[in-house]
């Protein structure tokens, strides 16, 4: 069902309407030019971003580790760069199983769901911390943790060139 307005109401905003030319302002790719757009924009990989984050948190669990002499503050920030990466992988795993098929909608809420679990993984993670580490040095694990969690601007980064 259409909406029809008053004759001397303001157009809605929100709507898209012909541009001053009188063309559409919004016109699909044809199946070439998506095609071209995604030559030269290809998606990143999120398993390489889950790599580097491996990366970057055992290089600073050593590094911690070699610093201050202490093998607690290693566990510690190892654990807190597990505590992205392994998240990080339930949601890597759920997304790309079965992604291809799936309709925009559908793609969402699985997205927002394994967002959901990720997140519920983290906290867990996070709560059972000093059970599982001990001693636990929570600024070790607050270190690895944000070195981690910012390996995602370093992919954003990637992108850009």
């Amino acid at each position: 069902m259409e909406r029809t307005s008053p004759k001397n109401a303001r157009p809605d905003p929100w709507v898209d309407g012909p541009d001053d030319a009188g063309t559409p302002s919004f016109r699909p790719l044809t199946r070439a030019e998506a095609q071209a757009l995604r030559a030269k924009e290809p998606p990143l990989n999120p398993w390489r971003v889950l790599g580097v984050q491996v990366v970057v948190g055992v290089l600073a669990a050593a590094l911690i580790g070699l610093v201050f002499g202490s093998s607690s503050l290693m566990w510690s920030a190892l654990y807190g760069a597990a505590t992205v990466v392994l998240p990080g992988a339930l949601l890597a795993r759920g997304m790309t199983s079965r992604l291809s098929g799936m309709s925009p909608g559908v793609s969402a809420v699985s997205f927002m769901l394994w967002e959901m679990v990720k997140i519920a993984v983290s906290v867990a993670m996070l709560m059972l911390a000093s059970k599982i580490v001990q001693p636990l040095s929570w600024p070790a694990l607050l270190a690895g943790l944000v070195l981690c969690i910012k390996v995602y601007w370093l992919a954003l980064l990637w992108r850009g060139r």
